[in-house]
């Protein structure tokens, strides 16, 4: 038969020389192929590749330099069919079960995820916020080959993680790094609530993004699995040290998985070093995924297209609470309007209309600088004194729902409101989970609201995310101070509408009727359907970026003057 090219192998990749008419139409079935291309065409050897050449030979006779080339593509299409139906029993959970004994059973999902892990290698599970991910996490530490584990999360964490360790695998020792730099995991002191023993490894050593560059050829000598909790950390790649890090543990460890609940903005080469950290490989090389899947921009071309291919590639999972058939409670969010104080708004009215007006003006490039501080200003002050202003407010609601029986899970973002709710609600011992505390008081604040020594618990927008326990103590949460972003106070709401709470949840949102609140207030319920927690697992894997970070601002400053009736 006569042929029409030779297929190679070299350096991790298919070459493949052939005549001019299959060359275009091998560019046409290989998006990934740059239409620029001439000459010998080059494909890194991943097994979804391997297994397209595979079916491009049965059209058009290429013939194998040698025996080996021809059986290095046989196998790597062969490994792709087993995983595409292996990845499909276990979705349709009739593979065999691996029974992952917990000292608290998991759920049938989550094991569907710790096996699909287990199965692929690295998986990036993308569940809903408040499904319990977490467990998929800990699953596979039941099997043996994937101790050592590392867990890399964010600072405020940590210690929620190894409580969830001593829940689920008690008899797992735990150690959460102490510094940047190596020491001798072997002789750690004894330590009560990490249960080490001196001249034992940790089963499972947690750190923070931060410190992993300085442990990365350390930790890459010996850790079989990783887990990358906020996965969107890795989105730097290796451009920065923890992306580097993180890649350098990745590419030695047997199995990957990534857990984030918060949507990745529509930026490729992102997206790409996500995966690439947690299947590397797995997307071909960055050229090749840019060619194949992003525009001109440098955002993913078919979003959608791309999250069906992650999922039928077994690269990704994304669950709603309505998929894993949760039994949730009811979960009800309350706009509710609230009275606020003039004085705190009237004494910032003259500056925030200046601010206003500059900020809306339509001028030169050089006043582009003035316009983005005076943004910034505006947001400042405006904002903090809508807050101020209905603060005693927001403490005398919250006293009537603690008083009914109710403790409270309060949400803000200044401290003088933060202030002005401490004082007001003070003998009922209110503590903090925001940006000041230490990372051990922090977690102190949240035992002592767990076990009713609090009843409030004022915790800031945006340091809600990963906290967990609250559910098991509070049904109510008040949002005190409103945010720009939906996306923000679902994560509030999802410190107690989560995996664990067994009663009816209601979230107030406190608006008053002057200052940023009538603003904010109209995004959020424009934005409702980001608000009810309910996803389609088929819908677009990426959030649009706000490339313009004066654009709501401005929106605000539109918003304030025509409240105040002034014609700009």
């Amino acid at each position: 038969m006569k042929t029409v090219g030779t297929l190679g192998y070299e350096d991790g990749h298919f070459r493949i020389t052939a005549e001019a008419h299959v060359v275009l139409r091998l560019k046409r079935v290989f998006g990934k192929i740059s239409q620029r291309a001439h000459g010998t065409i080059s494909l890194a050897d991943t097994v979804d590749t391997a297994r397209d050449l595979e079916w491009f030979l049965e059209r058009y006779p290429i013939a194998f330099e040698s025996p080996v080339v021809e059986q290095r593509l046989r196998v790597r299409a062969s490994a792709h069919k087993e995983r595409e139906s292996l990845v499909q029993r276990i979705l349709a959970r009739k593979a065999v079960s691996k029974g992952f004994d917990l000292a608290e059973p998991a759920r049938d999902y989550q094991k569907v995820a710790a096996e699909l892990l287990l199965a692929s290698g690295g998986l990036l599970l993308a569940d809903d916020l408040g499904v319990g991910k977490t467990v998929s996490g800990i699953c596979p530490l039941t099997d043996p080959s994937t101790l050592p584990c590392l867990v890399v999360c964010p600072k405020g964490i940590q210690r929620q993680w190894r409580r969830q360790l001593a829940r689920f695998a008690p008899h797992l020792k735990t150690h959460i790094l102490k510094k940047a730099s190596p020491y001798d995991l072997t002789k750690l002191p004894q330590a009560r609530e990490e249960q080490l023993m001196l001249g034992t490894t940790p089963d499972v050593i947690i750190s923070t993004y931060a410190k992993l560059s300085g442990w990365a050829e350390t930790l890459a000598a010996f850790i079989k699995y990783v887990i990358y909790d906020e996965a969107q950390e890795l989105r730097t790649g290796t451009a920065s040290n923890k992306g580097a890090a993180a890649r350098a543990i990745s590419t030695r460890a047997e199995y990957r998985l990534g857990l984030t609940g918060t949507p990745i903005y529509n930026q490729g080469d992102e997206m790409f070093n996500v995966m690439d950290c947690i299947r590397p490989g797995a997307l071909g090389e960055q050229h090749e995924f840019s060619q194949e899947w992003l525009g001109g921009d440098g955002r993913v071309k078919e979003p959608k297209a791309f999250g069906a291919f992650l999922r039928a590639e077994g690269l990704m999972l994304r669950r709603t609470r309505q998929d894993v058939d949760r039994e949730l409670p009811p979960h009800s969010r309350v706009f509710h309007h609230i009275d606020s104080d003039t004085a705190p708004l009237n004494d910032i009215r003259s500056a925030a209309m200046a601010l206003a007006r500059v900020i809306l003006e339509v001028g030169a490039e050089s006043a582009r600088g003035s316009r983005f501080r005076a943004s910034e200003e505006f947001n400042v002050i405006l904002r903090q004194a809508t807050g101020i202003a209905k603060g005693p407010h927001v403490a005398d609601f919250v006293r009537l729902l603690v008083e009914s029986g109710e403790p409270v899970v309060l949400f803000g973002w200044h401290r003088e409101v933060y202030r002005i709710w401490n004082e007001r609600l003070a003998e009922f011992n209110p503590v903090m989970v925001t940006g000041s505390e230490s990372d051990k008081k922090k977690d102190d604040s949240v035992q002592t609201f767990v076990k009713g020594d609090s009843k409030v618990i004022i915790v800031s927008l945006r340091s809600a995310a990963g906290l967990d326990g609250l559910q098991f103590a509070c049904r109510t949460a008040v949002h005190g101070e409103l945010d720009y972003s939906p996306g923000v106070h679902e994560q509030c709401d999802c410190r107690v509408f989560r995996d664990g709470q067994t009663q009816p949840v209601v979230s107030y949102y406190l608006q008053a009727e002057d200052g940023s609140d009538p603003f904010l207030a109209s995004i959020l319920r424009q934005k409702g359907e980001q608000l009810s927690g309910i996803r389609d697992p088929d819908a677009e894997l990426f959030e649009k970026l706000q490339t313009d970070s004066t654009a709501r601002t401005r929106s605000l400053a539109e918003a304030y003057l025509k409240l105040a009736q002034v014609d700009r």
